[in-house]
């Protein structure tokens, strides 16, 4: 399984897909109706879709998987009486499958036979999306069911997270222990430490300093930068997560502790916890979408 890519709706969303193309740095996809697709510079049609909204929100967090996953996942989502729908999808790289709601409200969308195409390259283009971030008024909860729901498995817990992941990369999502339920921010994988931080000198270019970092995270081991987007949410430029086994310790809050002044294993970065705390509530999850019944997906759709 691989995380693909996150759908979010907005306004103006033309003015972010142009954030993310000339200055973030990802290269266009392709515009549907209203909808704004960014690709990076690896093989999956999109990362970033912009959907037109008058208030902004997740639309959802897409994953690929084999046949065999996906009918692993309609099983395991149904045991564990989540709400989940059969879709299909219509935004580039096309593919089916079903979509699952998580206890607070969260949307992932899990697709099989969608559609990649080649390549790219380009001027510090990130690779792929590395993770999404959610904020949980109860992560613990919400790591338990990502394992017991979707198979996933728990590598990290620390003071402020659940990390889990879905495949060896040691964390495709976390769950953050912010007490409400939102996005807490979609991280870029670059193709190595100099692209992430010839990110942070683009930027800079711009007025724009990070909020958070550069620095080295613990869980997961990634070099990191976080920025606030203009428009709203936190977005990261990082790079080099860690790979683990099955047989990978789950790390418990105690095993990562920083002496006192530091926040990351270089010791190098601040942080603007007001800042990052008040865009990380921007996106909320979507509460308005109409489930049909999961076991509309039958073989036939297989």
């Amino acid at each position: 399984m691989k995380l693909r890519s996150i759908e979010l709706a907005l306004p103006n969303a033309a003015e972010a897909a142009a954030f993310l193309t000339d200055i973030w740095g990802m290269a266009p996809a392709a515009v549907e109706g209203d909808i704004h697709y960014l690709r990076g510079s690896g093989s999956f049609p999109y990362l970033v879709a912009l959907e037109e909204s008058a208030e902004p929100y997740v639309r959802s967090t897409t994953f690929t998987c084999t046949a065999q996953r996906l009918d692993q996942l309609r099983r395991s989502v149904t045991a564990a009486g989540l709400v989940a729908a059969p879709v299909t999808s219509t935004d580039p790289g096309a593919g089916h499958g079903i979509i699952v709601e998580l206890a607070e409200g969260e949307l992932l969308r899990f697709l099989m036979d969608a559609g990649e195409v080649a390549p790219i390259a380009g001027p510090d283009l990130p690779v792929k999306l590395t993770h999404v971030v959610f904020n949980a008024a109860d992560a613990e909860a919400t790591g338990h069911l990502a394992e017991d729901a979707l198979g996933f498995r728990v590598s990290d817990r620390t003071k402020a997270m659940v990390f889990v992941r879905c495949n060896d990369s040691h964390h495709s999502t976390a769950f953050a222990r912010a007490g409400f339920a939102s996005l807490n921010h979609i991280a870029f994988e670059m193709a190595d430490m100099d692209a992430v931080m010839r990110g942070i000198g683009r930027l800079r270019d711009q007025g724009m300093a990070p909020a958070w970092g550069p620095g080295r995270h613990g869980p997961g081991a990634n070099v990191f930068a976080y920025f606030i987007a203009p428009f709203g949410p936190v977005i990261e430029f990082s790079t080099a997560v860690e790979k683990v086994a099955e047989d990978y310790r789950v790390g418990a809050p105690e095993d990562w502790t920083w002496p006192a002044g530091r926040i990351d294993q270089w010791g190098l970065s601040d942080k603007d916890n007001a800042a990052l705390r008040e865009a990380e509530q921007k996106f909320r999850h979507r509460r308005d979408w109409q489930p049909q019944p999961l076991d509309a997906l039958t073989e036939d759709n297989h």
